[in-house]
């Protein structure tokens, strides 16, 4: 694919920020651990985008002796093709750092929530469909409740998502009720309105994914867009949003009073 591209394999690595000894052992198959990011990379550098798809799959399974793990592949066409590099990363991440101001994440939502929104970004779906796409979420939140080594998650989230209403009164408490009982690896924390914007303008969701030094894989920040996402895993871009967390986070609500709020906001809709 390089060389139909006409790019020498110095400049490859140099344009996806590897070494060049690193991405000629990618090329002949002696890669120890390949890193999706850098499938990702490379396909967008030689600009054949249409082999990406191809590409991860044959890296999942590299990734591991009998495919065990990789649930995600069982999906088809119910994960997104530009979310199906996320959903594997947040497989093996041992950490992530969640800001949503505007709806739940996928990761933290129930069967109510999911299929309430779900109905209206597909509305053609047919009920099988939409049980799929329902399965992935219930399949990515595995790594929370997990027994061994269940990620850590630091969740701040935004009034917002307690206040708009997805799916009627009943689905809003069932929610609630559930990000209030999140078990202890993940600190949930509300940011209220009456703490405006701390950084002064609106920087949008993004999720920041952390992972053991075994894997290889460089802390990399995630940011959905409504018409493709983007990841950013320099060390720079990285501590930006850390930062940008942080400063969030400290205009927040602790964890016991945004758990209680939680609690609160949902007797208020099953009343």
């Amino acid at each position: 694919m390089r060389q139909e591209a006409g790019i020498s394999l110095q400049n490859a690595a140099r344009l996806i920020e590897r070494g060049t000894g690193t991405l000629q052992r990618l090329e002949k198959g002696e890669a120890g651990r390949i890193r999706l990011h850098d499938i990702q990379a490379l396909c967008q550098v030689c600009d054949a985008p249409e082999k990406l798809p191809g590409l991860l799959d044959l890296a999942k399974v590299a990734a591991s002796n009998d495919g065990e793990g990789l649930w995600w592949c069982e999906y088809g066409d119910a994960i997104r093709a530009d979310f199906e590099l996320y959903v594997s990363l947040e497989a093996s991440a041992a950490a992530l750092t969640v800001y949503r101001p505007d709806i739940i994440s996928g990761l933290f939502q129930t069967p109510s929530y999911a299929r309430a929104l779900d109905a209206q970004f597909y509305p053609q779906a047919t009920p099988e469909e939409a049980d799929q796409r329902v399965a992935v979420r219930l399949n990515r939140q595995r790594i929370i409740n997990r027994k061994r080594s269940p990620v850590q998650v630091n969740l701040l989230l935004d009034e917002t998502i307690v206040r708009r209403v997805v799916g009627g009164a009943k689905t809003m408490a069932g929610q609630l009720h559930h990000l209030a009982a999140l078990p202890a690896n993940v600190t949930v924390s509300l940011l209220p309105f009456t703490s405006g914007y701390p950084l002064g303008v609106a920087c949008g969701p993004f999720t920041v994914l952390e992972f053991d030094s075994a894997t290889g894989e460089r802390p990399t920040v995630y940011v959905e867009g409504y018409r493709g996402n983007m990841y950013y895993d320099k060390p720079e871009a990285v501590e930006q949003y850390m930062e940008t967390f942080r400063r969030l986070r400290g205009a927040a609500l602790s964890q016991p009073d945004s758990r209680q709020a939680l609690r609160r906001a949902a007797r208020e809709y099953e009343r």
